[in-house]
């Protein structure tokens, strides 16, 4: 298993391996052609940028069956997806931003992102696990009340889009499987969301196949996988934790 990271040291944007507290720096395509250095930086002297710059984030809705089962939701025929801007991109360790044209309750959403390693389109679900590079932590932040604030049309796209919203990292693993991961969101210090990827309705490598018969996916790209039980309302002051096993802690204050 890798943790490729992405940060800013000394002025200059870099990637590398993340081992323990130490980066192994690398050099060239993290998605093609990454060739370590011999150099090493420690993570604490860099500033954590996202892990890669998609040219798209593909979000999920009503992906698992906890949360259809409490929502009364049936289960859906095909993925139902939305965009998220690439303005809205945000790493961890930086603050998500009260929107200065919204007032309303604002929502955080942990979830699982896949992460697209080459040109994808129109593939099988047998030959999507070879498109996917790796895995990532994701928070959908939501201002929930402007999904339905307009009765002739609703707003997922603002919603899901203000600058900071699309929260992902720290890292992207490789080497996991999806099928074992656990997803885990602490607010102010308190458990929220503790679920099994297994509960998907529409698993990675069938989503990856699914999708890519309507969008074409560059590398870097995210599919954000959908959530489960338990998202709620993050307050101005509150701190919030996306944790993964094997790929990290995205940890952001809302203010």
């Amino acid at each position: 298993m890798t943790r490729w990271i992405r940060y800013e040291y000394e002025a200059r944007v870099q990637f590398g391996a993340l081992e323990g507290d130490t980066i192994r720096v690398h050099d060239g395509d993290m998605f093609a052609s990454a060739r370590a250095t011999g150099a090493s930086v420690p993570l604490a002297a860099v500033k954590l940028l996202t892990p890669c710059v998609p040219t798209k984030m593909v979000a999920l809705w009503n992906n698992y069956r906890a949360l259809a089962e409490k929502l009364g939701q049936a289960v859906p025929p095909e993925p139902l997806w939305f965009m998220k801007a690439p303005s809205s991109f945000h790493p961890g360790g930086q603050p998500i931003r009260v929107p200065a044209s919204y007032s309303g309750k604002v929502i955080f959403e942990g979830e699982l992102g896949i992460v697209i390693g080459k040109r994808t389109a129109r593939v099988s679900e047998a030959g999507a696990s070879a498109h996917i590079f790796g895995y990532t932590c994701v928070n959908d932040v939501t201002a929930v009340e402007l999904l339905k604030k307009d009765a002739s049309f609703d707003q997922w796209s603002r919603a899901k889009s203000f600058d900071t919203f699309g929260v992902f990292g720290p890292v992207i693993a490789t080497g996991l499987d999806p099928s074992e991961l656990l997803v885990r969101t602490v607010l102010n210090g308190q458990e929220r969301q503790n679920y099994p990827c297994s509960d998907m309705f529409f698993r990675p490598a069938k989503l990856v196949s699914l999708l890519s018969q309507d969008l074409t996916f560059e590398p870097g790209d995210v599919i954000a996988c959908g959530t489960s039980i338990g998202v709620g309302s993050m307050k101005p002051g509150s701190d919030v934790v996306v944790s993964i096993e094997g790929i990290g802690e995205l940890s952001n204050r809302f203010e």
